[in-house]
């Protein structure tokens, strides 16, 4: 058993890796955002709004005081949405402890600065504080019920990454390590780009050859990017990369599907939004990915097209048409280290 450990972020994936993790650990600190939901938490031991069914073990700790979630703490789980990562560190700035390891399980890219979350928390935080992430494909109803999974362990340093791994092994979760931090964050946010066009596919009540089409492509797309910015191209071929498309593209219980299906049906985006607390990342970080797309003269359709559905009201159906005309090359064009 460690010690303790205290996640920030009590959505559905913070609260689902709070109960993964409260048999690694003696004690969990659960910092939550919204007062009325940590009260509830705290005396009902369940998150009623975001994960409702799932009951918070006895070394699972809610607060609503960030002071209180990270003093004296070693280790850090930040799990807020990408868009409020900067706000959430800087709060937590005078508090945090000297070489503090900042895990991320986030999964977006800062709109203005084009950052992943490792390169927020060093923006904010300083270029020397120890980050790391943990990515994979993983729904979290299915991880607080004890579904046999798979994550990955990344960062800078294999040994950053191998002791993350020993943290988040259990019976029921297999975690693997890479190096390759830029490639995992990458790929856990633009496969959220991919999941909501695959949904819109979906949607429009196109088959299964569309929808392999979009993943297979949707993931050069991916691949593109990330070698640009100098992530490894076989980690795209990994469970961040390949693995977390999969999963998110076709299962029922992806934000960003369900969004992406609602659009391909008619509705606006306004519309399928206006009533849910739940974040789904691709709508802000297919900005970030046409910013890429831009800045390195990529070739990405799909993103582009998904990114001219969702902020430029372009309909499903005429995007689908443009897509089907956009030019074609070999296989593995413009993917660094495999064209």
């Amino acid at each position: 058993m460690h010690e303790k450990i205290s996640i920030i972020g009590a959505g559905s994936w913070g609260t689902a890796l709070a109960i993964h993790l409260a048999g690694n650990f003696n004690q969990i600190s659960l910092w939550v955002y919204e007062k009325e939901l940590c009260d509830t938490m705290t005396r009902t031991r369940d998150n009623a709004w975001f994960l409702p069914g799932h009951p918070l073990p006895p070394n699972i700790h809610p607060t609503s005081s960030l002071q209180s979630a990270v003093e004296g703490q070693s280790l850090i789980l930040l799990v807020v949405p990408t868009h409020v990562i900067r706000q959430t560190l800087i709060q937590i700035k005078p508090f945090i402890e000297k070489d503090c390891l900042v895990i991320s399980a986030s999964k977006g890219i800062e709109n203005d600065t084009l950052f992943t979350s490792h390169q927020i928390t060093q923006d904010v935080l300083g270029p020397n504080t120890p980050t790391a992430t943990i990515s994979g494909p993983t729904f979290a109803k299915e991880v607080a019920e004890g579904v046999p999974s798979a994550l990955l362990a990344s960062a800078e340093n294999l040994e950053t990454a191998r002791q993350i791994q020993d943290l988040f092994t259990t019976d029921k979760m297999k975690v693997f390590a890479n190096n390759d931090l830029v490639g995992v964050e990458i790929g856990g946010a633009l496969k959220n780009v991919i999941a909501i066009a695959t949904g819109i596919s979906d949607g429009l009540g196109l088959g299964f050859n569309t929808r392999a089409a979009l993943i297979t492509r949707g993931l050069v797309e991916i691949s593109r990017i990330g070698t640009e910015l100098g992530a490894k191209p076989e980690t795209f071929y990994g469970l961040t990369g390949l693995g977390d498309l999969v999963l998110t593209c076709t299962g029922d219980l992806s934000r960003n599907r369900q969004l992406g299906i609602q659009l391909g049906q008619g509705k606006s985006l306004t519309e399928v939004t206006a009533n849910t607390k739940m974040v789904a990342e691709g709508v802000l970080t297919v900005k970030s990915a046409y910013s890429l797309i831009k800045k390195f003269n990529v070739q990405a359709a799909i993103m582009e097209e998904t990114y001219r559905v969702l902020h430029e009201n372009k309909s499903p159906g005429q995007a689908l048409k443009d897509l089907m005309k956009v030019e074609i090359s070999t296989e593995f064009a413009g993917i660094k280290g495999l064209e």
